[in-house]
């Protein structure tokens, strides 16, 4: 692998760039769109997927009869909330591989063709290459056809995600950072090293993939004024090779999926591994305003909202510290996260908080509850072990709100795993609508009736997406 330098840049390179006009882009687009006959199946690691999109269903199972009603859905595409980066490897294996099965045997069952997109982290983190590789084995076996490749997609605008020369950068501030300098390839359970995104593979792949051997869909191929340049490339995949996808607009993006279509309306076999951006492009969505206050709120409900922060990144912390500096009327309260290393412990810390909160809202009292900042973490421990413990942690932050008894008037829950958590395991939903966007990349789900609290915002705020005063601004809008 020859060492790629990537050096930060300054955020105007983004914005300066001469970039194609979104809605000519839009309109080829749109041109294909009648002739593609495939349901698009986003399986979605965490909840945070649907920051770009809007009008559809996102289901938390995949039992064949949740499959059925989502393939027969009128809809082009639906979301499956998978949750994996809250797995270890053996649980993500048989997730992915009942997955697979599903999915394949209700499309068949439906006479439904489809394409998926395996959303994940726009920060490069995840099950990567296991869960695309999974899905790939397991669906061929099942007698799907035979995958060209992999597209890789990690642009995502919102969140200031940016893929150029190939390398995969970060908007912090005024620069733009290499991915691989960042603190998200620090992760403990998914770190890596590399920015520039064919070593970032051959990485990743454990050397089974080289470098060279990745396909490049360049800006330039992107703009050059025809798809015919991208979808020689495309075709020229084969045997599950990797395409990554340089972006640094949306337009981009649209050039991309327009030249995606004509080649899976000539039969192509793709799996897309990639960010929000490429989910709501291939699948028509278009642009809603930010959801204002009236649209979220329901008349006459007298309890306060919660607050929950969970995730670690210290761009969370930097916004629960704005939070806290404001002047809003909220109660703070910390959760021991430390006591996740005894069971007797966290129990006892897990009723107090719940006791607080319970208190505090009844009076129409806003709650913010977040984790100790510093990570928890078992010297020496590896992967799935650590991650164990921090699902731990998670589940028992979730318990304050599955046992509250008073419907706050909204939730907010800060990070992926917290807010899959409180979605699925405290709230109980099943199948839930997503209602648009608060802020750029950070959607709100409406409860399905089958949830303990029946039609209520459900604000599910990434831990990586927005600047210092986001959080505040949100839960100043909520509060009114």
């Amino acid at each position: 692998m020859i060492s790629i330098q990537c050096p930060t840049l300054p955020a105007s390179v983004v914005r300066q760039e001469t970039t194609p006009d979104n809605e000519q882009a839009l309109a080829q687009l749109a041109a294909l769109r009648g002739s593609f006959q495939r349901k698009i199946v986003v399986l979605d690691d965490d909840p945070t997927g649907v920051q770009t999109v809007h009008g559809l269903s996102v289901y938390t199972d995949w039992l064949p009869e949740t499959m059925d009603r989502a393939f027969s859905d009128a809809g082009d595409m639906f979301f499956i909330l998978t949750n994996s980066r809250g797995m270890t490897v053996d649980q993500t294996t048989e997730t992915h591989r009942q997955l697979a099965r599903n999915i394949y045997e209700a499309a068949e069952r439906c006479h439904q063709q489809f394409i998926i997109i395996s959303r994940s982290d726009s920060t490069l983190r995840g099950h990567y290459p296991l869960e695309t590789n999974l899905l790939r084995e397991q669906l061929e076996a099942l007698g799907h056809p035979r995958f060209d490749g992999e597209i890789l997609y990690p642009f995502f605008l919102e969140g200031g995600r940016f893929t150029l020369d190939n390398t995969h950068y970060v908007l912090e501030g005024d620069h733009l950072t290499p991915a691989g300098q960042t603190e998200f390839a620090r992760d403990k359970s998914f770190g890596y090293s590399h920015s520039y995104l064919p070593n970032w593979c051959e990485e990743k792949t454990q050397g089974r993939t080289k470098a060279e051997e990745v396909c490049c869909i360049t800006l330039d191929d992107l703009r050059s004024g025809s798809a015919d340049r991208v979808v020689q490339k495309l075709e020229a995949v084969c045997d599950f090779g990797k395409v990554v996808v340089n972006s640094t607009c949306y337009a981009d993006v649209a050039l991309f999926s327009a030249a995606l279509m004509q080649v899976l309306n000539q039969g192509g076999n793709y799996i897309i591994r990639g960010a929000a951006a490429i989910a709501k492009v291939l699948g028509g969505v278009p642009d809603k305003p930010l959801l204002s206050r009236d649209q979220l709120m329901q008349d006459g409900l007298a309890s306060g909202g919660v607050i929950v922060v969970g995730s670690y990144v210290h761009k969370t912390t930097r916004q629960l510290q704005a939070l806290k500096q404001s002047s809003l009327p909220i109660t703070y309260i910390e959760f021991d996260a430390r006591k996740g290393l005894d069971e007797l412990a966290l129990h006892v810390e897990v009723s107090r908080v719940i006791e607080l909160v319970q208190q505090t809202i009844a009076k129409g009292q806003s709650v913010c509850v977040y984790t100790t900042r510093e990570v928890v973490s078992l010297e020496g421990a590896d992967r799935d072990t650590q991650l164990e413990l921090s699902v731990r942690i998670s589940d028992a932050l979730t318990g304050v709100i599955r046992n509250l008894e008073q419907q706050p008037a909204f939730i907010i829950a800060k990070g992926g795993i917290t807010s899959y958590d409180v979605g699925v395991r405290a709230l109980g939903v099943r199948q839930a609508t997503v209602m648009g966007q608060i802020k750029p990349g950070i959607p709100v789900w409406m409860t399905g009736p089958e949830s303990k609290f029946p039609g209520m915002p459900y604000i599910i705020f990434p831990g990586n997406v927005g600047d210092e005063q986001t959080l505040r601004d949100i839960v100043a809008t909520l509060i009114g």
